[in-house]
């Protein structure tokens, strides 16, 4: 049953940390009155600051295959 706990905190704690993200980093999302009396902003540069997150950079340079040494082996026989 461990395992089950283990597994299903991981997963709330991402949901936790993405909920915290999109509330405090996404342009879209206003939780000032103030904020929300402004309307539709056109600030592009703040929308591509927040795409552009650490996890997506990182992933951008990696291979697209899930392990690589496996499949050079089998693609490439000697």
């Amino acid at each position: 049953v461990y395992p089950l706990f283990a597994t299903v905190g991981v997963a709330v704690g991402i949901c936790g940390l993405q909920l915290v993200r999109n509330i405090t980093g996404n342009p879209e999302v206003r939780v000032k009155k103030e904020n929300r009396a402004a309307g539709i902003l056109d600030n592009f540069e703040e929308g591509h600051k927040y795409k552009e997150h650490f996890v997506r950079r990182y992933v951008r340079t990696q291979s697209p295959e899930i392990m690589p040494s496996i499949n050079g082996f089998f693609a490439n026989p000697e």
